[in-house]
């Protein structure tokens, strides 16, 4: 889309605070501007998120812009999230550049100089604008923290480097939605206030006729226009990025509602990948519960020991809080219980970490549930693998992301019979199953977005499960997501700025 004057190729969403949406908004607008026949593509400088995903080529981004990818039609790349950050600790964090394991950083190790990172992410958005028509660009956070502002490249100064039109993300449902807006003009420097062009206002709950004039008001506040205020959205799902929203579920009161089955899964301090569970928590006849601190189980069909960044950490934790004892009580009373990736090394004999990877080297005596040891290695395995169900005629795709290497010895036999790993031909297995098929592991990500899947695991927890015919693909999803966004956004003015068009 050319006009008369010089050309945005860029469109930054930039964020008044932390998870006010800018994820959910910049999936939107990829679907909406692939659907207006725009070649567009996602991108984030640097993203601080446990939750990722690998792409075709086998390298580890953010999970937010694959699903931005998926909107855009466009296939992810590394170029996408060129510095990814995985919290391992209170402190530290693994770093991701161009999709591999660079090094782990304390904080202040990180933002000591952080040239070497916003060279890595200057390269790749060079390269993304070179092939696409356009670029959504999500910024990080807080795009006015001052303190950090020197040395913070994912938001402003990506978008001047892209020469990108920016539009304020902001969150009326927490609250102070005008000093979100105005305080965030108010204090960054002269020539970012001018890339502003524009306000979406995210998460309004109620009739929306009664916030008219609070548009009003805040235009005139601000000379900032409006271009849209968002309701919540419901009936489709899309995978959130990271933990911030999750927190807000754990430890419901209460059990299973009646006449739902009862999946619990545990709440680790350093969770991974927790949308592996999402087609689980949007299944009508499911009551999926986080719980962070033991409770009784009772009443619950499935225990779910998910992902962790952290696994012998979390695994200490689990002890310390008194978990053990719960998990071995729904163990006896024959519950079902599966572990994903770290959740399925803790289900082992033992986790040994030689190195050093994720914490202080050593080895950890973990639950014994299966017969299985793993331990840690240097190089990261990254792959979208492909499998079928040991003992049924059930494919199962998934990705996995995971230092360990887990040897299964025992009664027990492998889960999956692997068959392709990113696009290449395998003979190999994946994960282990107890002997009386109670007790299941596995490393791929992901498997319980196929309805297939998810219909066997939850019909052996409860034998009566009937899907509730619901599922929705994810096309399907990102569509209904455009849909809703579309008749609640200015896109004329949308496009415009895009277009770089004066507004009128």
């Amino acid at each position: 889309m050319v006009t008369g004057g010089k050309k945005f190729r860029a469109l930054a969403l930039l964020g008044t605070a932390s998870d006010v949406g800018k994820s959910i908004v910049a999936t939107a607008l990829c679907r909406i501007c692939s659907n207006a026949g725009i070649d567009v593509a996602p991108y984030k400088a640097q993203n601080m998120s446990n939750n990722s995903g690998v792409t075709l080529d086998g390298f580890e981004i953010g999970r937010a812009q694959i699903a931005q990818a998926e909107a855009a039609r466009v296939i992810p790349t590394a170029d996408m999230n060129p510095v990814l950050l995985k919290p391992n600790s209170d402190t530290g964090a693994q770093v991701v550049v161009h999709g591999k394991v660079c090094t782990t950083e304390t904080a202040q190790g990180y933002f000591r100089d952080t040239s070497l990172w916003a060279a890595a992410a200057a390269e790749s958005l060079q390269r993304l604008m070179e092939k696409h028509e356009l670029v959504v660009i999500e910024g990080a956070g807080s795009c006015a923290e001052m303190n950090l502002y020197a040395r913070d490249f994912v938001n402003f100064r990506t978008a001047r480097l892209a020469g990108a039109a920016v539009i304020l993300v902001a969150d009326i449902d927490r609250g102070g939605v005008f000093a979100q807006v105005a305080g965030t003009l108010a204090i960054i420097p002269p020539e970012d206030r001018a890339l502003v062009k524009g306000v979406i206002i995210n998460r309004f709950r109620g009739d929306i006729a009664l916030f008219q004039d609070g548009v009003k008001m805040l235009e005139e506040m601000t000379g900032v226009p409006v271009l849209g205020v968002i309701p919540w959205f419901r009936g489709f799902t899309i995978d959130a990025e990271d933990a911030v929203p999750l927190s807000a579920k754990v430890d419901p009161s209460g059990g299973p509602e009646e006449g739902k089955i009862g999946v619990a899964a545990i709440y680790f301090p350093h969770i991974s990948n927790f949308t592996d569970l999402s087609p689980l928590e949007h299944d009508s006849a499911v009551a999926l519960h986080y719980l962070h601190y033991p409770r009784s189980l009772k009443g619950y069909k499935a225990l779910i020991l998910p992902g962790s960044k952290n696994v012998r950490g979390d695994f200490e934790w689990l002890q310390k809080l008194g978990w053990e004892s719960v998990i071995r009580e729904f163990r006896e009373e024959g519950g079902l219980i599966m572990g994903i990736c770290g959740g399925y090394q803790m289900l082992g004999n033992s986790i040994a970490d030689p190195h050093g990877v994720e914490g202080p080297a050593g080895s950890t005596p973990t639950l014994g549930l299966l017969d299985v040891d793993t331990v840690l290695e240097k190089e990261k395995c990254l792959a979208n693998a492909v499998g079928t169900i040991v003992g049924e005629s059930l494919e199962a795709s998934g990705y996995e992301i995971h230092m360990g290497r887990s040897v299964v010895t025992g009664e027990c036999t492998p889960f999956l019979m692997v068959s392709r790993r990113n696009n290449v031909a395998e003979d190999d297995v994946d994960g282990a199953v107890s002997g009386d098929g109670k007790v299941v592991g596995t490393y791929f990500h992901g498997i319980f977005d196929q309805p297939a899947i998810k219909q066997w695991f939850l019909s052996r927890a409860e034998p009566t499960y009937r899907p509730d015919g619901d599922d929705k693909s994810k096309g399907e999803n990102y569509e209904l997501l455009a849909a809703h966004f579309s008749e609640n956004l200015d896109l004329d003015r949308i496009f415009a700025i895009i277009d770089n068009k004066a507004l009128s």
